[in-house]
């Protein structure tokens, strides 16, 4: 106990800087960052939320990868091939990928990635022993038999039993990180605390709830002009749940770097516009971009309700057009987000396209004549709308609430906590909730899926039925040229915004303020922090 406790403290000064130099007493460059909410596993097949994303990128790679711009790039895999009716992927994997020096290899402590290796982690997300919340990007899209084919040990093949445009974008998800056998079987449950990976980082030490300390790999197979990568020494990585509490850290030095804003501390920050205020300019840089997340009030279309105005699409069209969603992010936000007025497509993927797909903006006019055309003139006769939300949207709910009260809409918001409002959407018991979906893979099918009458709560919370709307997801799941599939996007865009199942609020951006010293990081659409190419200045 006395050795751990000394290795303990050690590890704690080597990842320790003071707020005036850029690394630690050892002369290592230490990148230090926030995650508000603590990781439940380092094994990438529970890879589910950002905490365990972030920390599972540092440590793994897949065979393919997505760069800023959200295109496919090699990773693991040099090369690929797609046959022609789209149901084989030939990969062909690079020669020279290190799995971390560990004890679990027999064979000088490390060895390389082959087919193989692949093969056995595609097998584990799928495994019902495993049961990894990821097992639904292969769910009926596989070929029955040998759907994970090893040629040779530089070869993997995946067989699907019909054609599916998005499968490389799936396959660039963190579920699909390369585990090795020896690491599983050795660690067995503890391997959710022991990864083994080929990451530009390796585990150290993983004091839960309090600190992740990552380190170097030295065997790291990308470079970038004859440098190898990654440019960071370390990597620490705390969890303090008080966002303000974070945010007055960065300003002392003590942190790197924090994502996502808050109320607490966002106008002292930030100006109206989003942008960093100007005496926090010379020490620190604000980013944002697009991030492939919708914010919507979602419609249960199928109430059990037979009376209620959410059945009449009239009704539905003048809630999306009775607020002002730009009023709405300037006073709640900051600016940082988009009003939501194309379809349910956001901002980052290549078919969004606002003048081809043009959706509500504030219109209170339009709105009141919906209302009286869905037969509540200026409200008359209109019972009281239920919107459902938890605590860390109650200020937009409340702000939605009294604008459409201007147009005769009356409206109460019920609060439940985060897991009972999921559990009700699942259930159908809530006529109207608020959520999100943020994208899994760059694929606009993402968010398609949310309303494919087949698809049950999750993802089609709202329950929503319409055959024009199937017939055309169908289609585009079979569709390769992408001019055709994004033509086929905005005609069901066109009849989600027709028949309105949901009110859509704001696509979303991400919020990242870090150390001027920072340099190298990468904005993209998935929120991703990418840190193989981050470097770290006096």
């Amino acid at each position: 106990m006395q050795k751990l406790i000394l290795y303990i403290v050690s590890l704690l000064l080597l990842f320790s800087c003071g707020k005036d130099s850029s690394s630690s007493a050892s002369g290592k460059t230490v990148f230090k960052y926030n995650q508000p909410s603590n990781i439940t596993s380092l094994d990438p097949a529970f890879a589910k939320s950002q905490n365990n994303i972030w920390a599972v990128d540092h440590l793994y790679n897949r065979l393919v990868e997505l760069d800023a711009d959200l295109n496919v790039q090699g990773a693991i895999a040099k090369s690929w091939e797609i046959s022609e009716d789209g149901l084989r992927y030939t990969f062909n994997l690079r020669d020279d990928v290190l799995f971390h020096e560990n004890e679990c290899f027999t064979d000088a402590g490390q060895r390389k990635v082959n087919a193989e290796d692949v093969k056995y982690s595609f097998e584990r997300i799928i495994s019902k022993e495993i049961n990894s919340p990821g097992s639904w990007i292969f769910a009926d899209r596989l070929r029955g038999h040998d759907p994970f084919e090893v040629k040779d040990p530089q070869t993997f093949v995946l067989h699907l039993k019909k054609a599916f445009r998005p499968m490389l974008g799936i396959l660039s998800m963190h579920y699909c990180s390369i585990v090795p056998k020896e690491a599983v079987e050795k660690y067995g449950k503890e391997f959710r605390s022991k990864p083994v990976g080929t990451g530009p980082f390796k585990m150290k030490i993983w004091l839960e709830n309090q600190n992740l300390f990552l380190t170097k790999n030295p065997d790291y197979f990308e470079e970038i002009n004859g440098t190898k990568l990654p440019y960071l020494d370390a990597v620490k990585v705390s969890f303090i749940a008080d966002r303000k509490t974070a945010y007055l850290e960065l300003k002392k030095g003590e942190l790197d770097l924090i994502s996502g804003m808050e109320s607490s501390f966002v106008d002292e920050l930030l100006n109206e516009n989003g942008e960093l205020r100007p005496e926090h300019q010379d020490k620190l840089q604000f980013l944002k971009s697009p991030f492939l997340n919708l914010e919507y009030l979602g419609i249960n279309i199928n109430t059990t309700d037979i009376k209620s105005p959410l059945r009449k699409k009239a009704f539905r069209q003048a809630l999306n057009f009775g607020f002002d969603r730009d009023k709405m992010l300037q006073s709640m936000r900051n600016n940082v987000g988009n009003g939501a007025d194309s379809g349910v497509t956001p901002m980052g993927l290549p078919s969004y396209d606002p003048k081809a797909v043009q959706g509500y903006k504030y219109d209170p006019e339009k709105a009141r004549k919906l209302l009286a055309a869905a037969g509540y003139p200026n409200g008359k006769g209109l019972p009281t709308i239920e919107i459902t939300s938890d605590h860390n949207y109650v200020d937009l709910a409340t702000f939605i609430s009294r604008q459409w009260e201007d147009i005769g809409i009356k409206s109460k918001i019920v609060v439940l906590e985060s897991a009972t409002l999921r559990n009700k959407m699942r259930k159908g018991q809530v006529s109207m909730f608020r959520g999100s979906w943020i994208a899994d893979y760059p694929d606009a099918e993402n968010y398609f899926s949310m309303f494919y009458s087949k698809n049950p709560p999750p993802p089609n919370y709202t329950q929503f039925t319409n055959n024009a709307f199937d017939k055309l997801y169908e289609k585009a799941l079979l569709e390769n040229n992408d001019d055709e599939r994004f033509k086929l996007y905005q005609k069901m865009e066109s009849l989600l915004i027709e028949e309105a199942p949901a009110v859509l609020l704001f696509y979303d951006q991400t919020a990242i303020c870090a150390a001027k010293s920072i340099q190298g990081l990468s904005k993209n659409a998935l929120n991703l922090l990418v840190l193989k190419k981050v470097k770290k200045g006096a």
